[in-house]
C-alpha cells in the first residue's frame, strides 16, 4: 500500500526568523515559511508541485522514506493524490497513455487529462481507470498532530 505522505525536515533559518523546509525522498522541493503554521501550509503545495512535475516530466516517483525523529508528515493534496496513485499505477504496469486508453476505450487525450495535475477530473473516472490496472484508492482518516 502506497501511503501519499512525505516526510520533511522543517529546519530553523539562520537569523531564527522563520524555516526552511527539504522533502528527502525530494530534492528539488524546498521552500520555507514565516511560522510553523505557514511552514506546514507551504510545504503541501511545494510537495504538490515536485510531484506534479515529476508526473509531467515522466519521472520517477520515490515511495515515501520512514518518518524520522524530529521530520514532519506532509501529506499530497487532495486534489493531486488520485492522479498520482494512477500515474504510479501506470508505471509499475509498464503502461503507455495508450495502453490504458485502450483499456479504457477512450481516447489518449483523455488519460493525458486524468494525469494532468492543472486538470480537474472526475474522481470516478480515475477510479475506473485504477480499477482497469487492479488498483483502488482506500481513503483513511486519522488525527491531525
Amino acid at each position: 500500500m502506497f501511503t501519499a505522505s512525505y516526510p520533511a525536515s522543517f529546519l530553523p533559518e539562520e537569523n531564527g526568523k522563520g524555516f526552511h523546509v527539504r522533502f528527502p525522498d525530494l530534492p528539488e522541493a524546498l521552500t520555507g515559511g514565516a511560522d510553523p503554521d505557514d511552514t506546514l501550509a507551504e510545504s503541501a503545495g511545494c510537495l504538490a508541485e515536485a510531484i506534479a512535475g515529476r508526473i509531467a516530466r515522466g519521472d520517477p516517483i520515490p515511495a515515501p522514506s520512514r518518518l524520522k525523529r524530529g521530520q514532519f508528515s506532509v501529506g499530497v493534496p487532495l486534489y493531486l493524490a488520485p492522479k498520482l496513485a494512477l500515474y504510479l499505477a501506470m508505471r509499475e504496469g509498464g503502461l503507455r497513455n495508450t495502453d490504458l486508453s485502450k483499456r479504457l476505450g477512450v481516447s489518449e487525450t483523455v488519460v493525458r487529462r486524468m494525469l494532468d495535475p492543472k486538470h480537474a477530473t472526475r474522481p470516478e473516472r480515475i477510479q475506473a481507470a485504477l480499477a482497469a490496472l487492479g488498483k483502488r484508492i482506500v481513503v483513511r482518516f486519522e488525527d491531525a498532530a
